[in-house]
């Protein structure tokens, strides 16, 4: 995908995080790793980037960034299928998280777009 691509052009021109724990630099334009203390990072990018931060991918990330409260918004899509096995976004954990649901739209193959927000 090239610039002529909107969804390629929008991700080329936008600030990426990427946390990992073996990389140290990335090759993809405006891209910074973060190592050591990505919950330190993600706090601070929080407090100063003034926009919406997405997540794409590790589930183990959106553990940590749970755990820590720096999740502000679920977007969740529920799938019309029944799986018996796979890893689980919301793991076993003594804090209970209650989330309101502010938004669902069903598409026409069935899947529900749901966006929570942890309730008060």
């Amino acid at each position: 995908m090239g610039d002529d691509d909107p969804f390629a052009k929008h991700l080329n021109s936008v600030a990426k995080y990427v946390a990992s724990r073996s990389m140290t630099e990335a090759s993809w334009q405006n891209t910074t790793v973060l190592n050591g203390d990505v919950v330190a990072q993600v706090r601070a990018i929080k407090d100063k980037e003034g926009a919406t931060i997405s997540m794409l991918g590790s589930s183990d990330l959106a553990q940590t960034l749970m755990a820590h409260d720096l999740v502000d918004e679920y977007s969740i899509a529920v799938h019309p299928l029944v799986l018996g096995s796979g890893k689980r976004l919301f793991r076993d954990s003594e804090q209970l998280r209650k989330l309101e649901l502010v938004d669902s739209t069903p598409t026409t193959t069935g899947v529900l777009l749901n966006t929570y927000r942890p309730a008060l």
